[in-house]
C-alpha cells in the first residue's frame, strides 16, 4: 500500500526556474505570450574548458596546449590578443571531424565585446554536431 504522506509532485527544471527565479525564467524562456526565446551562450566549465549552448545544442570546447608566441586572433569578438589573453580550442563536431577555434580566456567579456550576433555566426559553424559512436543520437 502507498503512504498518502509521501505523494511527491513531479516538477521540471523549468517549472522550478519559474517559480523561484522568476526573472531569470522570463530571460531564458519568453514571458509565455509569445515564442520563447532559445538559449544561446558561451560559458566556462572545469579544466579550461568551455561550453557553447545553442538551443538544446551543446558543443565542448577543449583547449589546447600553446605553442609559439605569435599573438592570436579570436573568432568571436574578432580582437588580437597575446597568448596569455587568449586561447586555441579544439571541438569535435563528427566522427572524423574536428573544428579549431581562438578563443579569448576571459569568455564572459569576450561575448560582450562580440554581441548575440556573432555568437549565432559561431554556433552556425559549430552546429549540428553529428553523433561521434552507435549510442548517441
Amino acid at each position: 500500500m502507498s503512504d498518502p504522506r509521501k505523494k511527491h509532485d513531479e516538477h521540471s527544471a523549468q517549472d522550478l526556474l519559474r517559480e523561484l527565479f522568476p526573472d531569470t525564467h522570463r530571460e531564458l524562456f519568453g514571458d509565455g505570450h509569445g515564442p520563447a526565446r532559445a538559449t544561446l551562450g558561451l560559458y566556462e566549465v572545469a579544466d579550461g574548458r568551455l561550453a557553447l549552448v545553442h538551443g538544446d545544442q551543446l558543443a565542448e570546447f577543449t583547449p589546447i596546449e600553446p605553442k609559439g608566441n605569435n599573438p592570436l586572433h579570436c573568432d568571436l569578438c574578432h580582437y588580437t590578443r597575446s597568448r596569455s589573453e587568449a586561447a586555441l580550442y579544439r571541438v569535435h563536431v563528427a566522427a572524423r571531424r574536428t573544428r579549431y577555434v581562438t578563443l579569448c580566456l576571459g569568455s564572459a567579456a569576450c561575448v560582450a565585446r562580440a554581441g548575440e550576433r556573432a555568437l549565432l555566426k559561431l554556433a552556425g559553424r559549430i552546429f549540428p554536431i553529428e553523433p561521434v559512436g552507435p549510442d548517441e543520437r
